[in-house]
């Protein structure tokens, strides 16, 4: 800590605060503060005049505001540094190049701390000291004191919120899943009760209560909890609980009453459309190692492509005769026991004092692992699951085994190469790419693929029997990506939409989403989410601009992405495989946060010197609000813009003269290309042109746009109108001579269409015969 900043303490996570030397400091007003805030946040690093003027007042800045950014920073330096003279250069705010600077550390600023924290709690999850991690989470909820940056005006203010109180919910949601862990359940339950009060639709936050109650021996109030959530999420959005609760109930019930657990109880024929070579390998299976020949299969995909469906659609709800049929459902919380999903497999079997005893055997060696003082217990495993089958075929299916906990893993390897030679039938299902099943073998690998078109439009219509818009059908395919979870979701919500129903699905399908990006390290996410707002598709290079990545670097941070399935590369681009992802990643971003990501992108593009079509595609995209900087830039790059995307610089020229906030010299600067674009395209450019006409210095720019404003009441019939116009040009003479042509030129075309006999100036005979000049230069 250099002697310049000793002593400081900056709060933003509550009611912004800060301290130096022991002494509070008052950060006056609610703008100076936000302004404060600003460059807390940005420590270090330079924030412009401008930067500032958007990030606390955003579209709705003040003519002085400024004026404003500059009294709050002279007044900001004084309570930091009273005693600085009034002439001295500041050396905690300091300034220089229409830019501001705070030069404060990182860890004097609780935000920078609170994240530095969460990275160590992850570095200690890596390693395996659970304790470590909770303790580290601990220190970083201490440091709340309220709402991030609570009372702040501005939309930087409102991003920073949103963001940090993200972050804050998931710390103490991984906390809580700590403390269960660790068999802390009453502190879990009680941390967890108080979070779902607070956001009742988080469906993570009643799982992690379920396992919660149930670890703590309260069964019967976990499936409470679940029946609970259902009704309010009937009644409030529509919707059932999503497949993570309803997996983790159904652990639950194997236990309270196995009668209820079955999971073909839920089974529904439609998930089977478009899988009938699966469906076929599977009855297969079953049927032979019924007769004592059996197997190891296991199916990988992305999320929400079919895996679970296709098991519990498929596979039969009672088993071939003679034979034993156990389910076990591997989940992140479940890894802390060993041999955790064999002994829910063996335990759902429900052969009565055979199972019962081989469970006990099971638990009895999973005491000893965890421990330590047993030998060997993946080996006597393996012994009891062969002696198992000596008495009667087994089939043991295991969904998401990339959750399982390493025991039944290695378990699950050792039984393979003696399946075949025993009445054993091991069923998995896994997410593509997983690391953690990459050395488990399987007799057979099927890596679902998405739906072919007619069998995703025969699931949709499965779905929702009164859909029959082919470009809604279209468009569900496209948004879907041929994902059958993603196809049921946008089916059902564009029949409800098409019914004037209020679609609760979307909500449904957001957190499903969510729910399959969790799996992914936090870096990755970010690029993925990178690669949402650039558009669906962009290349690396278009991503290491606007994150300052090196494309190599890039490549192997989006390696988890790829492996799951979830991103595609295709040629030089990156691609959503389920463009829905791409729009749940967009539009689930706070607007502030949007607008702001927009913003930095197309700066970062530009500044790379990346093509105007793809700035003007950020600015287009949040809608981002132009500043005079940005308006500099586009009229820079007009000519190239007019040429390669008219459509699209004219949607963003009127979108700048709509602002108010725009100065009057960038006005200028816009406005004449604003009317030359709309004039091109056989558009009312009178407005337009005649502003820029009334305010030019520039005699030729005026009478171009004069010209414009004639043509365009000429076009609209108006030519009493567009006469008015030449004449006062020609009586003025103000114009350049060539203009002036154009001028007799139009009023010799005019006269016939005028009342009276108007005077027609003179005009050689080469100049009544010219033709029409363009102006679109």
């Amino acid at each position: 800590m250099t002697a310049a900043n000793e002593g400081i303490d900056l709060r933003l996570l509550g009611p912004v605060r800060a301290w130096r030397d022991g002494a509070e400091l008052n950060l006056g007003s609610a703008r100076r503060t936000a302004v404060f805030s600003v460059l807390a946040l940005h420590t270090k690093h330079a924030v412009s005049l401008e930067q500032l003027v958007a990030d606390v007042w955003g579209e709705d800045a003040p003519a002085s505001a400024a004026g404003n950014v500059y009294t709050y920073v002279s007044a900001l330096r004084q309570v930091l540094e009273p005693a600085r003279g009034r002439w001295s250069a500041g050396q905690l705010l300091a300034s220089g190049g229409g830019s501001y600077c705070l030069h404060v550390d990182e860890q004097d600023v609780d935000v920078f701390r609170f994240e530095a924290l969460r990275e160590r709690s992850k570095q200690h999850r890596a390693r395996g000291d659970r304790a470590a991690e909770c303790a580290a989470l601990e220190a970083a909820m201490q440091l709340w004191h309220g709402p991030a940056l609570a009372g702040v005006p501005g939309p930087f203010a409102e991003a920073q919120r949103v963001r940090l109180a993200e972050l804050r919910l998931a710390t103490v949601e991984r906390h809580a899943a700590l403390l269960v862990e660790l068999g802390r359940h009453d502190e879990a339950i009680a941390a967890l009760r108080a979070l779902v009060a607070q956001h009742p639709l988080q469906e993570s936050l009643h799982a992690t209560l379920m396992s919660a109650l149930h670890a703590s021996g309260r069964p019967n109030e976990a499936l409470s909890v679940h029946d609970q959530l259902r009704e309010v999420l009937i009644q409030e959005i529509g919707t059932e609980p999503g497949a993570a609760l309803r997996t983790v109930r159904s652990r639950i019930l194997a236990e309270v009453d196995p009668a209820r657990s079955t999971p073909a109880a839920t089974a529904d024929p439609a998930a089977l459309i478009g899988r009938d070579a699966e469906v076929e390998l599977l009855h297969r299976a079953v049927a032979e190692v019924a007769t004592g020949r059996g197997a190891s299969i296991r199916f990988e995909g992305p999320p929400g492509i079919g895996k679970s469906a296709l098991l519990h659609v498929a596979l039969p709800g009672a088993p071939a005769a003679g034979c034993r049929m156990g389910w076990g459902v591997a989940d992140e919380l479940a890894q802390r026991m060993p041999l955790g999903v064999l002994v829910e497999c063996i335990e759902s079997a429900n052969s009565g004092d055979t199972s019962r005893g081989l469970v006990r055997q099971l638990l009895d060696l999973a005491a000893e692992a965890l421990d330590g003082s047993g030998l060997d217990p993946v080996r006597r495993a393996v012994e009891l699951i062969r002696e198992a089958v000596t008495e009667a075929p087994l089939i043991l299916i295991a969904d998401d085994l990339q959750w399982a906990d390493a025991a039944s893993l290695q378990v699950w390897t050792a039984l393979h190469p003696v399946a075949r030679r025993l009445p054993l039938l091991l069923i998995a299902a896994a997410r593509s790419g997983s690391a953690e099943i990459s050395g488990v073998p399987a007799d057979t690998v099927i890596v679902l693929p998405p739906l072919p078109p007619v069998a995703a439009t025969a699931l949709i219509r499965a779905i929702a029997p009164q859909q029959r818009d082919p470009e809604t059908i279209r468009r569900v395919l496209t948004e879907a990506g041929g994902n059958p979870y993603y196809l049921r979701q946008l089916a059902m919500s564009r029949a409800r939409d098409a019914a004037g129903e209020r679609s609760a699905l979307q909500n449904e399908l957001v957190t499903a989403v969510g729910a399959h990006l969790a799996s992914l390290p936090e870096e990755t996410r970010q690029i993925l989410r990178a690669v949402a707002f650039l558009g669906n598709p962009c290349t690396v290079a278009d991503v290491a601009d606007v994150t300052g990545r090196r494309a190599d670097e890039l490549l192997h941070v989006v390696a988890p992405a790829l492996a799951a399935g979830m991103l595609i590369e295709s040629g030089p681009h990156l691609v959503f495989r389920h463009p829905v992802m791409a729009w749940v990643l967009h539009e689930g971003t706070p607007t502030a946060l949007r607008v702001m990501l927009h913003r930095s992108f197309a700066e970062r593009i530009a500044t790379a010197g990346g093509a105007p079509q793809r700035v003007v595609a950020q600015l287009l995209a949040g809608p981002v609000p132009l500043d005079d900087v940005a308006s500099r830039w586009l009229v820079a790059h007009l000519p190239e813009l007019a040429k390669q995307a008219p459509e699209d610089a004219l949607i963003l020229l009127q979108r700048a003269w709509a602002q108010r906030t725009l100065s009057v010299e960038a006005r200028m600067m816009l406005t004449p290309w604003l009317a030359r674009l709309l004039y091109q395209q056989g558009r009312n450019a009178v407005a337009e042109a005649g502003w820029v006409a009334a305010r030019s210095a520039d005699l030729q720019l005026e009478a171009e746009m004069l010209w414009i404003a004639a043509c365009s009441h000429e076009r609209s019939g108006e030519v009493i109108a567009a006469a008015d116009i030449a004449r006062s040009v020609l009586s003025e003479r103000r114009v350049p001579a060539p203009w002036l042509d154009r001028f007799r030129v139009m009023m010799a075309r005019l006269r016939p269409g005028l009342p009276g006999a108007a005077t027609i100036p003179y005009m050689s005979r080469s100049m009544l015969l010219g033709d029409e000049v363009s102006v679109i230069r």
